[in-house]
């Protein structure tokens, strides 16, 4: 049988399973990786495993997340995820050396190799061919651990990509012509392999890009081959040694094939409030700017940096823009020091911000009421930036540069410069690891350091056999991650405090929802279709779990989310038949009677007392993933199981 690339790495770590789609499969994992925003739960968790060392070949903490120190609360987590990494065997980065997609692409992606990680954009190292998958914390807690990580298999989609850019369109433009195509939930399920002879025009930066935003898919991962470009990028980075060439078999088979036609794309926009909601930015005149963001773990490498530099050299940022930058790693900074583009940067009118997430997750740099704001990030979901009415545009390092100049949102082709933008990867990277804290030889001297912000996270109980409660809420579509659990500047330093955040559950949809929640000890929530979209938090999952949510009833999931609900033993359902969402009202008394034998049939009834109705829910999931229900969740299920 010919194998696609992604069969190929699946078969080299397969555990246990088949490649059925939609059967589940396990893969052992070579590296992990976490950030500060959900390390601190991934830490803990691992800690309750009772084991003394990680099992992978690899695994790095990273802080880059929560770097606003306005409190004692986010330098006392570093400090407890810098000494859990020292004892325990675990990398760890320092706060201002680095993204961590960014700084694990160019220090220690290997190309074939599986990495988990504890967010969402893990996926960004597939543009070196490795294959890499977001997920919640205490999955990745498992996979250090020595445990596989499973997955329902995807369907693996063939992206062929035909002919080259034009000059500024870029790599941006190619994930955002997909998002267009498929949506934000047209991921779900699957993995996007890219091949054709346009992958060959592609940096491996430029193939990072579009693998970073294929989370917002909702797709399983994305993955690139490893070739010319991979090996030139590994070499510049010092690490040829990692490269092996990787690529689908001739003939491969896939489920699905797309194609992109690189020389018909021009340059495109995200337009408010949903990565899917594309148009040209042709088609986007006349519309002034107030903020401009260049950076995230999407477009802040050399080369994205150096394509604004080139824009602004010798310009001046509009009046009426702010103008921020935010290198992607302490080696991008390092690089356009030395060449000058940071002196560029500057004389233009740009603020220089650290190495880290920033603006992205809303950590600073909220835009004014009702700004206009353009970024070059992945997710412009409403209020993430931290200001409610600001609209957010996610777009190109060129479409960004070009707009600081002018004020308004512009097409950078109208602006003749396309000979400045052609910038090519350097061949040799500034290599400086000092900031890469190395685990000890001695960790029984080791001392883990507490801070009193970190409290014990919530852990559920086995399944009872009567589940009843009230609908707390109903939700609309496409809620997201940042609305089940906000993750802004003021609340982030509580990421180890779930008492603390769950005064703020669901309150950007419904500010009474944690008093309703504590008035009725828990409930039911009820949503529409792709419910938890987005970050990988697992926090989204655990503060409901604090509140008491015994089960979220919706049309569909997302990936990620939906593993994370099933990790701490809440039902996922899906509504059989969809119109039953309508017939449900808030504060409707919902039942299930006998739920372990129910669940253990994966369809459950669900009786509405106040209606005196019932609803046939269905459990999309494996038997695995029963049993964990039944224990009570992945930790439940893996102490009683032994299964490291």
């Amino acid at each position: 049988m010919k194998l696609c690339l992604a069969k190929k790495i699946l078969k080299n770590h397969l555990v246990s399973g088949d490649f059925i789609s939609g059967s589940e499969i396990g893969i052992k994992i070579d590296q992990t990786l976490t950030q500060d925003s959900t390390g601190t739960m991934a830490y803990l968790q691992f800690e309750a495993m009772g084991i003394d060392r990680v099992k992978t070949k690899k695994s790095v903490a990273y802080i880059d997340h929560n770097t606003l120190q306005t409190g004692p609360e986010n330098a006392d987590d570093h400090a407890y995820i810098r000494t859990i990494a020292k004892k325990h065997g675990i990398f760890f980065s320092k706060p201002g050396n680095g993204i961590c997609h960014q700084v694990h692409l160019e220090r220690w992606a290997v190309p074939g190799q599986t990495l988990l990680g504890s967010d969402s954009h893990t996926p960004t190292c597939g543009g070196i061919g490795m294959l890499a998958i977001g997920a919640g914390g205490l999955d990745v807690a498992v996979a250090m651990g020595g445990g596989p990580y499973y997955i329902t298999m995807p369907k693996i989609i063939n992206v062929k990509l035909t002919g080259s850019l034009n000059p500024c369109v870029s790599a941006k433009d190619i994930i955002l012509e997909i998002l267009k195509r498929l949506s934000v939930k047209g991921g779900v399920g699957k993995i996007l392999e890219y091949t054709g002879d346009g992958v060959k025009s592609l940096s491996v930066p430029e193939r990072a890009t579009i693998a970073n935003m294929g989370a917002e898919l909702g797709a399983t991962t994305s993955i690139f081959p490893s070739d010319e470009q991979t090996y030139k990028f590994l070499k510049a980075q010092g690490r040829e040694k990692d490269f092996i060439e990787l690529k689908a078999d001739d003939d491969a088979e896939y489920d699905e094939e797309i194609v992109v036609d690189l020389l018909s794309l021009e340059p495109l926009a995200a337009c408010p409030h949903s990565p899917d909601n594309i148009k040209k930015v042709s088609e986007l005149k006349s519309i002034k700017v107030d903020q401009i963001a260049i950076g995230s773990c999407t477009n802040s490498s050399y080369t994205d940096i150096m394509k604004a530099v080139e824009i602004l050299k010798g310009k001046t940022v509009a009046e009426n823009v702010s103008l921020v930058i935010s290198p992607g790693s302490r080696q991008v900074l390092n690089m356009i020091s030395q060449n000058g583009g940071l002196s560029v940067l500057i004389s233009a009118g740009a603020r220089i911000l650290e190495c880290a997430c920033g603006p992205c997750i809303g950590m600073g740099q909220s835009p004014s009421t009702d700004a206009v704001s353009l970024r070059t990030f992945n997710r412009n979901f409403e209020g993430r930036s931290g200001t409610s009415s600001a609209k957010v545009y996610i777009v190109s390092p060129e479409v960004a540069a070009a707009s600081a100049i002018t004020g308004y949102i512009t097409d950078p082709r109208n602006l003749d410069i396309e000979n400045n933008i052609k910038i090519e990867m350097p061949d040799k990277f500034i290599i400086n690891d000092n900031m890469i804290i190395p685990p000890s030889e001695n960790p029984d001297e080791i001392e883990i350091q507490r801070g009193p912000n970190i409290k014990p996270f919530p852990k559920a109980l086995p399944l009872s056999d009567n589940v009843y409660g009230k609908v707390l809420i109903k939700l609309s579509d496409n809620i997201t991650t940042d609305h089940i659990m906000p993750s802004n500047a003021k609340l982030l330093p509580y990421r180890s405090n779930i008492p603390y955040l769950s005064e703020y559950c669901l309150t950007p949809c419904d500010k009474s929802f944690p008093e309703k929640a504590k008035k009725y000890n828990g409930g039911f929530i009820i949503a529409g279709e792709n419910y938890g979209q987005g970050s990988s938090r697992e926090h989204a999952a655990l503060v409901p779990l604090y509140l008491g949510i015994k089960a979220v009833l919706a049309k569909s999931f997302a990936r990620i989310h939906m593993a994370n609900l099933i990790n701490n033993g809440i039902l996922p359902l899906i509504f059989d038949n969809p119109s039953d969402y309508d017939d449900i009202d808030e504060l409707d008394d919902l039942s299930i009677e006998s739920s372990i034998s129910q669940v253990k049939n994966k369809t459950v009834i669900i009786k509405n007392k106040t209606k005196n109705t019932e609803y046939k829910m269905l459990l999309n999931i494996t038997d695995r993933q029963i049993e964990m229900l039944i224990h009570g969740g992945l930790l439940n299920y893996t102490k009683q199981n032994s299964r490291l």
